[in-house]
């Protein structure tokens, strides 16, 4: 009977471990880095966290970029698939907005379609309060801060979290992005509710055959040329487009 209990045990343990990760006390996601001065031990990379999720990091430097650059290329600039196409000739094939106020952009959710690690993507960017990730909000005059919940296009299904900080330094700025793969989310309308399919998707054992190394390295790869590509015009743009 004792023989029986422990493997019983062992089983349970399994599945537990299986369904919430390694460490089920760990946050699900740490945003925190992204304010850490100087620089931390992971800016760039790809890597699998205790509960089956990947953490994609890119460390993007802008010379003569300022952060209030950014923001106004978010907010204000960029609106038609032309936009969009300058910032990624290669990647980037068609965009649109849902809910765009002019000169903002949470609340707002930029739809698109483009291609990461090889494959089309047609994706919803629904862009949140930061408050939503860091409990408090992170803007400043020097420093630009956006975030998003990200997911299919043309399934009401969220999957990916993501930040860009953009930072002014002596030189212009770096942006600090981060994106966090698998947190699946059914959505209704611009919120997300509690499903079966989110349960699912949620559990680190479905996580970990789901998502790839590789799907981490394409979506750091496509970052890291996308804002690279932006801060090679953006301090042209803004002098002739804001005139400032």
């Amino acid at each position: 009977m004792k023989k029986v209990w422990i493997i019983g045990g062992v089983a349970g343990l399994f599945l537990y471990v299986a369904y919430v990760g390694l460490n089920p006390f760990t946050k699900a996601i740490d945003p925190s880095p992204l304010l850490a001065d100087g620089y931390t031990d992971f800016e760039t990379g790809v890597r699998r966290l205790p509960n089956g999720t990947l953490e994609v990091a890119a460390l993007t430097r802008m010379p003569d970029v300022r952060a209030e650059m950014m923001r106004w290329w978010f907010a204000d600039y960029m609106q038609t698939t032309e936009h969009y196409k300058r910032w990624h000739p290669k990647d980037h094939v068609w965009m649109d907005w849902e809910n765009k106020v002019p000169g903002e952009v949470v609340g707002a959710s930029h739809l698109v379609h483009e291609y990461i690690g090889g494959e089309l993507g047609k994706l919803r960017i629904q862009f949140v309060d930061p408050t939503e990730f860091f409990g408090f909000d992170p803007n400043g005059d020097d420093q630009f801060v956006i975030c998003a919940r990200a997911g299919l296009l043309e399934e009401a299904l969220n999957a990916v979290r993501m930040c860009h900080l953009v930072r002014n330094t002596e030189w212009g700025a770096e942006m600090r992005s981060r994106f966090w793969l698998g947190h699946v989310a059914v959505r209704d309308g611009n919120d997300e509710v509690a499903s079966l399919i989110g349960a699912v998707g949620n559990a680190a054992i479905v996580r970990a055959f789901a998502l790839s190394y590789g799907d981490g390295v394409g979506l750091l790869k496509h970052a890291i040329e996308e804002m690279g590509i932006l801060a090679s015009f953006l301090p042209s743009l803004y002098a002739s487009e804001a005139g400032r």
